[in-house]
C-alpha cells in the first residue's frame, strides 16, 4: 500500500448507546509530512442495530468466553456486510477500513479490554485492509486504554479549548500546558436511554421527558456519592461500571421515570461543569447522541462557564467514526494514536492490529 499525503479511510463505530453502527467515508490531505492533515467528509450512514444485535451486545457482557468469540465473528461478518451495502453506491473507495469494535468487557485496573467484531472477517468479507483492536496496546502497556478519542480531538478540532463527548458514557479532552488529558466523566445515554426504555421510548428526544420530572435530593446524593466521581484522571468507565455502581441506585428509586431523569441530569450536568470549569475552557465542542439533549444542554450552558458549542449534526453524530479513521491513519504510519498522558500508560503507544495490507 502507497504512503503519501492523501488517504481515504471508512471509520467505523460501534457505541455504548447501542444506537447502531456509525460509518463515515473521510479524506486525508496534507501538503507534507511536517503538515498536519486535514480532512473531509464525503458521506456518512448510521446502521441501527437489528434486535437480535441490539441484546446480544448488550448481555454479552455476562456470556462466557465461546459464546463471545462466536459473537465476535458473527459481528465482524454483519459489519462486513454493512459496509459493503454502504460502499456499493460510492465511487469513491476506502484505501483500508479503521474499526473501532464493540466493547464488550473493558476492566483496565485488570488488563482487560475486549473489543469485538473479527477484523479478519471484516477483511474477508470487504476485500480492503483493515485496522482494529485499538486498545489493547495501551493496556497492555499499563493504560486506561480509553479515552482514545482525544489525538484526534488535539489534532483535527484544535479550535476548541475542550471536547465533550456525550455517548453512552460522558468523555471530556483538552489540553493542559503541552499535555493532552482526558477522562470519562459519568455514565450518559446508557442510562438515560435505559430510563426512556421504560416508557416504551429509544430515548428521550431533546430531553422532553426530563424537563417534566423534578430533582430528588436523596436520589442526586446518592449518585453523587459513587466512588468513582472522586477519583483522580487517568480514569475510565465500561458497562461493568453503570451495572455495579449508578444502574442499582436508579432501580431502586420508587420516583417517576421523569424524575429519575431529571436527577440523573442534574447529577451529570454538575459533574459535566465542575470539570469544564476547571479545565479553564472557554469554548467547549459538544458531540455524540446527548448533544441533541436540549434540556441537558441548556442545564450544562447554565452550570459551567464556558461557551458550549453543538456543531452540525455529521460532527454530532460521527465525530467519533471520524476520529477512529484518524487513529487508523496514524496507526499505518506508527505514529502514536493513544497518549500515556491521557491513560496512564508507561508510554504512547501506536495501538490497533493490521489485517489484509
Amino acid at each position: 500500500m502507497r504512503k503519501g499525503s492523501s488517504y481515504v479511510v471508512l471509520g467505523v463505530m460501534s457505541g455504548t448507546s447501542l444506537d447502531g453502527l456509525d460509518m463515515i467515508l473521510v479524506r486525508f490531505d496534507r501538503e507534507s509530512t511536517e503538515q498536519p492533515w486535514q480532512f473531509s467528509v464525503l458521506d456518512s450512514k448510521m446502521a441501527p442495530y437489528t434486535s437480535q444485535y441490539f441484546h446480544a451486545l448488550k448481555e454479552a457482557i455476562s456470556w462466557n468466553e465461546e459464546a463471545i468469540n462466536d459473537l465476535d465473528e458473527k459481528l465482524g461478518i454483519y459489519i462486513g456486510e454493512t459496509i459493503n451495502e454502504f460502499l456499493s453506491t460510492k465511487e469513491v473507495k476506502p484505501d483500508f477500513i479503521a474499526s473501532h469494535g464493540h466493547t464488550i468487557r473493558h476492566q483496565p485496573e485488570l488488563g482487560i479490554t475486549l473489543q469485538i467484531g473479527s477484523g479478519t472477517a471484516i477483511n474477508r468479507l470487504t476485500g480492503l485492509p483493515v485496522i482494529n483492536n485499538f486498545r489493547a496496546a495501551d493496556v497492555a502497556a499499563g493504560g486506561q486504554g480509553a479515552p482514545l478519542v482525544p489525538v484526534g480531538d488535539r489534532d483535527l478540532f484544535s479550535e476548541f479549548d475542550m471536547a465533550l463527548n456525550l455517548g453512552g458514557i460522558a468523555n471530556i479532552s483538552f489540553n493542559r500546558g503541552e499535555k493532552r488529558l482526558a477522562f470519562d466523566i459519568c455514565p450518559f445515554n446508557m442510562a438515560l436511554n435505559e430510563l426512556a426504555e421504560i416508557l416504551g421510548k429509544p430515548f428521550d428526544d431533546g430531553g422532553k421527558e426530563a424537563a417534566q420530572g423534578k430533582v430528588l435530593p436523596e436520589l442526586l446524593q446518592a449518585l453523587n456519592s459513587i466512588p468513582f466521581l472522586q477519583k483522580e484522571a487517568p480514569k475510565s468507565l465500561g458497562l461493568e461500571d453503570y451495572l455495579e455502581y449508578w444502574k442499582p441506585i436508579l432501580k431502586l428509586s420508587k420516583e417517576s421515570v421523569q424524575d429519575k431523569m431529571r436527577t440523573f441530569i442534574e447529577h451529570a450536568a454538575a459533574h459535566i461543569a465542575k470539570c469544564i470549569n476547571s479545565g479553564f475552557g472557554k469554548k467547549v465542542l459538544v458531540t455524540g447522541g446527548g448533544a441533541y439533549h436540549r434540556f441537558f444542554v441548556k442545564r450544562l450552558s447554565e452550570l459551567s462557564h464556558a461557551e458550549i458549542l453543538v456543531p452540525d449534526n455529521g460532527i454530532v453524530e460521527f465525530k467519533e467514526a471520524i476520529v477512529f479513521a484518524y487513529l487508523g491513519l496514524l496507526r499505518l504510519e506508527g505514529k502514536p494514536n493513544c497518549l500515556a498522558s491521557v491513560t496512564g500508560a508507561s508510554k504512547d503507544v501506536s495501538g490497533g492490529d493490521i489485517h489484509g495490507f
